[in-house]
């Protein structure tokens, strides 16, 4: 099974905060493979963790790693990539 990275700038002009970290932890949970997610060059997280995702205190315009292990690794990193480069914020 391919392990993938993609790297992303953040869309939402909040950042990672509640409603949207835990759109991406639920969307990382629902793909049903192992997928992480580092900013800068910190140690990567389970993306799943939505506590995890918002402590790594994400904000607009920040870049952040995404990893994801198993046969559906591209499709789940488009989708992902998606919901973070989105402004889930604008009204």
């Amino acid at each position: 099974m391919p392990q993938l990275t993609r790297t992303v700038r953040i869309g939402s002009a909040h950042g990672l905060h509640a409603r949207p970290a835990k759109m991406f932890a639920q969307a990382a949970k629902d793909s049903g493979i192992p997928v992480t997610v580092a900013k800068d060059a910190g140690a990567p997280i389970n993306a799943a963790s939505i506590l995890g995702v918002i402590a790594l205190g994400v904000e607009q315009g920040d870049y952040v790693t995404l990893t994801a292990d198993g046969d559906d690794a591209e499709t789940v990193l488009d989708r992902l990539a998606e919901l973070l480069t989105t402004d889930h914020d604008a009204a």
